[in-house]
């Protein structure tokens, strides 16, 4: 069972992030138009409820600055309680999108987008809120903000400017001092408050009812017409779901060993819960907040009772201090805002951005919600994102060159009609007559492609030309002719494949190699490897480029001809593997000691929580050939002799015991025992056999044999090994389950 507190970890975290959340959701609130109390009801659902039922166990939900800018319009369009109905619904809506599973569809959305909006919502966030600090108000647009904002300055010279300059320097000085474990916002607004208390300042302040719920109505059904109203609850549903899932999948990227990935369709119907909950109660809309969650993982939380116990502080906080809390200057949260929305102006975002030359959507989403508003300027920039991308999926490249006396013609990319221009203009090129090599490297053709390059076949060959055309992939071209109505995938003759050894590759591809050194081919393999797979991986080597969490702990013979990704059709990240020669596992108490191997298995099991640990041996081994050959023929080699030592309990084995009958070879009899042996030799460690006997940890054996290229799994009832089904029924009790040594294949001490 999963832990939902570790104190020692939890409850500290849960301050830390209770001391950053509390001015923050006093100033949203403000910012919003909304009471002053319904951004600490926000801050109380998105602890307590979203923690609760969340699938993000580190993320911390509570008012967003991002929702700042759709909240405020719809107070001033439909009023207070009929935004808690939009509130309300909007959480409806979530848990509908989340039981339906939809939650990984919201992240097709262009990160680009996103982060634009939110850079444009922290513009408006700062336009807004400058107003405040130099002690007037907003005015009721971005655009008019900006206008205004001169005059504003050189006429307002209140005290609250004062106390605005003063709480920005201090979140900007604070993280460079010593003390920067105390949160700055916390610090920032303090600062502020004593100096306004001690100097008597006659400023607008926090004005906190005497209880959460003093002004608490029923919410009002809006006066509005339907479309705009469903609209409003879409933004609501849509701008803090796709924020709080985005967040979810960051917090992944930076979770400690241990915590487990988010479920980001449980995520949006915990965010679902959470709003409906707080529009209920007279709360703002809540959404995963990046701010509070990576403060929540940097002060150690472990486990989702930091985010619930944040939650708890804020309400104990808003029902014993609401007196320090109304000692607390407007233009102070203002200030905290202002910073906030800098922040969200992030720059390493767009960095990001430009080796993908998705800068310019990141600006256009930007400058749209400033000027047009949030909703029209998220649609200006998922319009240009689809447009660009189209693009990117239709853009094909044409190349021509002359070489002995044949024109070669290549074509990459999606062929479709908006490339044909570019074709004809190549084709046309080509003089009368002249015999073509055309390589079509397309993963799509179209029939305007098609007609455009066969009518120009046609007229080419009747002027007397000859056109010879290879299709790499697929073959568009050929089904087309044929009338076909899919085109069969059809491997290039020169395609390698991944699996196979450098020696077995296409006689092409190896010319250039035959008089190479190992080095240089090995940096060809790179370069292969650079040029087709490494921008397929990209994205799962960066996710698990921050934390590693393999299932398994694999124990194999540092053969060259056992692959163990290849053999268990896994890839990076599924497997801890350790290898040596012999696929040995050293006694406890050896006489012979040797550590490197169970160094691997503690932290598997003890850092990486790995449950099942497998034994792999195979046909045909060397080291083993060496043992049952009594170790002769590796004499002149010390270090070898030494370490198969190790194996002498495998020989002793195979001497007086019987061994696998299906064995067809004493050598295959051997390496199959070793196998065994080794799974016993683990047993010999009184602390993973306890782990053992309490099913928390699962030993496998496994056979590699090399001439059918089959895997074989150990049966330690019937004491041999059998192969392995191409599928288990559901009902099949000999299937191995993870965490039953029972019913694995560990085998018993001899």
């Amino acid at each position: 069972m999963k832990r939902f507190l570790a104190p020692g970890r939890d409850v500290p975290a849960s301050f830390v992030v209770f001391l950053v959340a509390m001015p923050l959701s006093l100033g949203i609130a403000v910012a919003s138009g909304a009471p002053v109390e319904a951004g600490l009801i926000a801050a109380i659902v998105g602890g307590v409820v979203v923690g609760l039922l969340g699938g993000s166990p580190l993320q911390v939900s509570g008012p967003a600055a991002g929702l700042t800018v759709i909240v405020a319009s719809m107070i001033e369009t439909y009023g207070w309680r009929a935004t808690c109905a939009i509130t309300m619904c909007g959480g409806l809506l979530q848990i509908a999108l989340g039981a339906c599973r939809v939650a990984r569809t919201a992240l097709a959305v262009s990160p680009a987008v996103v982060h634009g909006m939110l850079a444009g919502v922290g513009v408006v966030l700062i336009l807004s809120q400058l107003h405040v600090v130099m002690g007037g108000s907003p005015q009721h647009s971005a655009l008019a903000n900006l206008v205004e904002l001169p005059q504003q300055i050189l006429t307002q010279h209140s005290l609250a400017v004062s106390l605005g300059v003063l709480t920005i320097a201090v979140l900007l000085v604070w993280e460079r001092t010593p003390w920067r474990r105390v949160p700055a916002p916390l610090v920032a607004v303090s600062a502020a408050t004593g100096v306004a208390w001690f100097g008597g300042f006659d400023v607008p302040r926090v004005d906190l009812p005497s209880s959460l719920l003093v002004h608490w109505g029923p919410p009002s059904v809006p006066d509005a017409a339907l479309p705009d109203l469903v609209g409003a609850v879409v933004a609501i549903a849509l701008v803090a779901g796709v924020e709080s899932l985005l967040c979810s999948v960051a917090i992944d990227r930076m979770r400690p060993v241990g915590v487990p990935r988010s479920d980001l369709d449980r995520e949006l119907v915990g965010q679902g819960a959470g709003n409906f909950v707080s529009g209920l109660l007279g709360g703002l809309p809540v959404a995963g907040v990046i701010v509070r969650s990576t403060t929540n993982v940097r002060a150690g939380a472990l486990t989702r009772g930091s985010t619930v116990l944040h939650g708890v502080w804020v309400l104990v906080l808003a029902l014993a201090c609401g007196a320090v809390l109304e000692q607390i200057p407007l233009a102070a949260l203002a200030a905290l805002l202002v910073t906030l929305g800098l922040r969200m102006i992030d720059r390493a975002h767009l960095r990001g951005l430009r080796p993908h030359r998705e800068s310019l959507i990141y600006w256009v989403t930007m400058g749209g919600v400033v000027v047009l508003g949030l909703g029209e300027g998220v649609l200006v920039g998922i319009g240009l994102a689809a447009c660009l991308a189209l693009r990117r999926l239709t853009r094909v490249a044409v190349r021509t060159e002359q070489r002995d006396g044949r024109w070669h013609v290549v074509v990459e990319g999606s062929l479709t009609f908006l490339g044909v221009p570019r074709l004809t203009a190549a084709l046309t090129r080509i003089p009368p007559g002249a015999p073509v090599d055309l390589d079509l490297d397309v993963d799509f053709m179209d029939n305007a492609a098609f007609d455009a390059i066969h009518t120009w076949r046609v007229s080419h060959e009747r002027l007397g030309g000859r056109v010879d055309i290879d299709e790499i992939h697929e073959s568009w071209y050929e089904s087309a002719m044929t009338g076909e109505s899919s085109p069969p995938p059809r491997k290039s003759a020169g395609s390698p494949r991944w699996w196979a050894p450098w020696a077995n590759r296409d006689r092409r591809q190896l010319e250039p190699l035959e008089q190479a050194s190992p080095r240089e081919i090995l940096l060809a393999g790179v370069r292969e490897y650079h040029g087709s797979t490494a921008r397929l991986v990209r994205p799962i080597m960066a996710e698990l480029s921050m934390a590693q969490t393999p299932d398994h702990l694999f124990i194999t013979c540092v053969d060259s001809r056992v692959v163990p990704n290849l053999i268990t059709a896994s890839g990076p990240g599924d497997l801890f593997i350790t290898r040596n020669v012999g696929n040995l596992v050293p006694r406890h108490g050896a006489r012979v000691p040797d550590d490197s191997v169970m160094a691997s298995v503690e932290y598997a099991t003890s850092v990486l929580d790995i449950k099942t640990i497998t034994v792999c041996g195979h046909s045909q081994c060397g080291a083993m050939a060496g043992v049952l050959g009594g170790g002769t023929e590796i004499e002149h080699l010390p270090q070898l002799s030494n370490w198969l030592k190790h194996a002498n309990h495998s020989l002793d084995r195979f001497l007086h015991e019987p061994g696998p009958e299906d064995a067809r070879t004493p050598l295959a009899r051997l390496c199959q025992v070793n196998v065994m042996q080794q799974l016993d030799n683990l047993l010999t460690y009184p602390w993973l056999k306890r782990r053992v006997e309490l099913g928390e940890v699962e030993l496998v054996g496994m056979y590699l044999d090399l001439e059918t290229a089959k895997v074989h799994i150990l049966d330690p009832e019937q004491g041999k090994f059998l192969s392995v089904p191409d599928s288990v029924a559901p009902s099949d009790e000999r299937a191995p389950r993870r965490g039953d040594a029972s019913r694995g294949t560990t085998s018993s001490p001899a």
